[in-house]
């Protein structure tokens, strides 16, 4: 069977196919992220036959998982077995591997198989294509941000129109390169505030014909009600990814992933942070959902270094830490990444409606010894931030949970810098800082919490961290609420038009089952 014929004519296998296999694969299987690790560390140190038994074991077991396949295939092409990896390449096709992951990884770990006949006629149909994205970031009232990434150096442009297809504008060109690993950041402004839009890709000429439409609506530019999605543990699950369509279905203006967005825990090899980053961002489910809904990131331990890293105070050490953040902003779309290349990190903030979210980097200048999760600099940041804001909710996101009581008597929270939470929230509370909540990511299910305060009103965390993965922690006592029977989300809700204006979080699991809410008035925060 030739791998290019199971395409679209687009070069993207039709989406209803993929969810069959999806559905099918739920029924059948349990997989865990954590599991694909071994197999691929072998691969990374150039020990292929030692990632051949545990991929064979791995596929004896689960015959029907896409990801095992994927790296047999490649495997057995570092390994110059072109009749095994073409094998086991096609059968990862068939089971919902996107050929646009194909395409990216064509550059590294399945170079030794672009000159086969039928992986280069895959390869030339994702030419005209973005192989990942669209996927929407910096949402202002009057623009958004449009990241891709192409196969190879492409000349891309965005096309916009009203809700009815009306051509409205269409952008400047924008090149990609392989010094951003062919990935491009196009900037569409000029946009009215609350208002739904429709858009389409050109690559090097050529209208890039989507298995859905795109479109996204602009933020209010003033008092509004909105929703967002947010949450960590993304792991790459097979049997898990329709998460990304139940989120979807929901249609949440925003999404933020909080952490553990991709689980590469191998921050010494580019390479590997890069597959994993592919393997992310090409299931269809969740690029349909990223092409219609905002995108904000911050990284943790997973996705920085490993598990419960911490990064130090110096910038350049570990040699690694510039690398990886150099990684993480090739993948995302974010307004800001810290103080820049003077100071690199992956804190921002931005404003939705009069929702003001300032997004926290605690693992690249994380020091035990000097009691800091933030960093001078970064802490300032967040001080100066929330004081000027005049936003009716200051959101504060942090990847680790703020609640002491979340993990037992690890140090990996923020019970393990307790002077510095202290710090914050005596600020908070010097400076008379009303409507203040917070959210967090890292525990594997999804809870409420309600701090108290000696000099303050009770800070309220929502927590959730089980997006896709397998692996769960129990819940711990104390909190408002907990659950972690399944991959769930957390909804949030914000209504600002209201005299005394709201926000509701409500915990949604994987198949759109509401569990708990907490309904919350700013009068409560004062």
């Amino acid at each position: 069977m030739n791998i290019a014929s199971q395409q679209t004519s687009n070069g993207q296998r039709p989406f209803s196919l993929i969810l069959a296999a999806s559905a099918l694969l739920l029924a059948t299987q349990v997989f865990g992220q954590h599991d694909y690790k071994a197999s691929r560390k072998h691969i990374r140190s150039g020990k292929y036959d030692e990632a051949l038994k545990v991929l064979n074991d791995r596929l004896e077991k689960f015959p029907e998982d896409s990801e095992w396949h994927y790296q047999m295939a490649i495997a057995q092409g570092l390994k110059e077995k072109n009749v095994e990896a073409l094998k086991a390449l096609k059968k990862a096709l068939e089971l919902g591997v996107h050929p646009g992951r194909v395409a990216a990884d064509s550059f590294g770990l399945l170079k030794p198989l672009n000159e086969l006949p039928e992986v280069k006629a895959l390869l030339e149909s994702q030419k005209s294509v973005p192989i990942q994205g669209p996927m929407l970031g910096a949402l202002n009232p009057d623009g958004v941000s449009v990241w891709l990434r192409t196969f190879g150096s492409a000349e891309v442009k965005v096309f916009l129109a009203d809700e009815k297809g009306k051509l409205l504008q269409t952008t400047d060109p924008v090149t990609t390169a392989a010094g951003n690993d062919f990935t491009g950041v196009i900037r569409v402004n000029n946009l009215q505030p609350d208002t739904p839009y429709k858009y389409s890709i050109q690559v090097n000429g050529n209208p890039a014909q989507p298995t859905f439409e795109h479109t996204f609506r602009t933020a209010s530019s003033g008092k509004s009600r909105f929703a967002l999605a947010f949450g960590g543990g993304a792991g790459y699950v097979t049997g898990h990814e329709y998460m990304w369509e139940t989120i979807s279905g929901l249609r949440p203006l925003v999404l933020l992933l909080l952490g553990d967005n991709m689980y590469s825990d191998d921050p010494e090899s580019p390479q590997m942070q890069k597959f994993c980053y592919y393997r992310r961002q090409s299931p269809p489910q969740f690029r349909r959902l990223v092409s219609s809904t905002a995108v904000y990131s911050i990284w943790d331990d997973h996705d920085f270094g490993t598990n419960d890293c911490s990064g130090g105070p110096e910038i350049d050490e570990p040699y690694w830490k510039r690398s990886v953040w150099e990684v993480f902003k090739q993948n995302w779309v974010n307004p800001d990444y810290g103080g820049g290349v003077a100071r690199p990190g992956c804190w921002y903030d931005f404003q939705i409606s009069d929702v003001h979210f300032i997004m926290l980097d605690g693992r690249y200048y994380r020091h035990r010894p000097d009691k800091t999760m933030l960093g001078p600099v970064q802490k300032e940041w967040l001080k100066k931030t929330v004081r000027a804001s005049i936003a009716t909710f200051k959101v504060l996101c942090s990847p680790v949970p703020w609640d002491y009581r979340t993990k037992g008597d690890s140090k990996d929270t923020w019970n393990g810098f307790q002077a510095e939470r202290t710090e914050i929230f005596d600020f908070l509370a010097d400076n008379k800082i009303g409507g203040v909540l917070l959210m967090s990511a890292d525990r594997h299910r999804s809870d409420a919490w309600e701090i108290e305060r000696p000099n303050g009103y009770a800070l309220y965390e929502f927590n959730s961290s089980r997006l896709t993965n397998n692996h769960v922690h129990p819940p711990m006592p104390g909190s408002i609420f907990s659950y972690n029977k399944k991959q769930s989300f957390g909804l949030v809700e914000f209504d600002t038009s209201l005299d005394d204006p709201t926000v509701a979080y409500t915990v949604i699991n994987i198949d759109g089952e509401k569990i708990h809410s907490l309904p919350l008035k700013r009068s409560q925060m004062e």
